[in-house]
């Protein structure tokens, strides 16, 4: 759920929990709110809380109680302090909202509606929460690969970079320099098995993935040879069941830019899933060269 607001031309939006009429009254005291203020900012433990607002931990844990209990706070993480338990606490949401009628149907928000929510395990809050990975341009696998694919993922870098509310930190890595425990968060994956090894290595369990030198979809159960077909699935990451991985990849670097074309072209329709089945978020897409220049400049899904 999103609040709007639209001011002059610019449509700004919050991620929202909504709270139940009769949990209302654990937010509405004045300490409560100052508690809630803190959460927002980062993720505490309840003595910490009591000392930043110089106010005895007892009362804290009453309102982070009935806090949890709303549904308007939950714990981020835990950590061992002095041989017991701590748990870190954080804002379901970071805007509330109380119905008292049932939602309408309407078209006024489009541009927020499923596109959002496709990004949201990699864009929260407007803030990017995710590592991108490229091939390596220097030869590296057992194919000696060099990846042209890095080039095109500037463009799609730019895309994501119209939903962020600021410039994020450097979080682009080559599949070559990237860590084990890095292939733990939520991740943007660009170019096919050959020249990004972190594909490879998640490439079978994709509802669409690369078979054999061609594109297999498991959900229509056809296939795909031409160099010109790229792929964009979002799924669980196999690493980490809690994160989600976004590939965009081709058989070739033509494939991969086919893909990144559909981000910039039709994203609403990568939004909608696999035409057999909108539940999965798989599209297979070739690329067209429409002015004959040798380079792809245009796209169709195929499913």
């Amino acid at each position: 759920m999103f609040i709007i607001d639209k001011q002059k031309n610019e449509v700004y939006s919050l991620p929202a929990k909504e709270i139940k009429a009769e949990n209302a009254g654990s937010l509405s005291s004045d300490l409560a709110i100052r508690i809630l203020h803190l959460l927002a900012k980062e993720a505490m433990y309840p003595i910490d809380i009591a000392k930043a607002l110089k106010v005895h931990e007892q009362k804290i844990y009453y309102h982070i109680r009935n806090l949890e209990k709303a549904g308007a706070i939950k714990v981020a993480k835990r950590e061992t302090r002095q041989g017991a338990t701590a748990n870190f606490y954080t804002l379901e949401e970071p805007a509330f909202v109380i119905r008292f009628r049932n939602f309408e149907s309407t078209s006024k928000i489009a541009q927020i509606r499923n596109e959002s929510e496709f990004l949201e395990p990699f864009i929260k809050d407007g803030q990017l929460d995710a590592l991108i990975i490229v091939g390596s341009p220097d030869p590296h696998g057992s194919d000696k690969a060099r990846s042209r694919d890095g080039y095109y993922g500037m463009d799609l870098a730019l895309f994501l970079g119209t939903f962020l509310n600021y410039v994020p930190k450097f979080n682009v890595k080559l599949d070559t320099e990237v860590r084990d425990e890095e292939l733990e968060k939520n991740l943007i994956l660009i170019g096919g098995p050959v020249v990004n090894k972190v594909v490879e290595k998640v490439n079978a369990k994709l509802p669409i993935r690369f078979e054999e030198g061609n594109i297999k979809s498991t959900v229509s159960n056809e296939s795909y040879p031409q160099d010109e077909c790229g792929i964009i699935v979002k799924a669980k990451n196999p690493f980490n069941k809690d994160k989600s991985i976004l590939v965009v990849a081709g058989k070739r670097f033509s494939g991969t830019r086919a893909a990144i074309i559909a981000f910039l072209k039709d994203f609403r329709k990568v939004t909608a899933g696999n035409v057999h089945n909108p539940g999965i978020k798989a599209n297979v897409v070739e690329g067209i060269d429409l002015d004959s220049d040798g380079i792809i400049d245009d796209i169709e899904f195929r499913e």
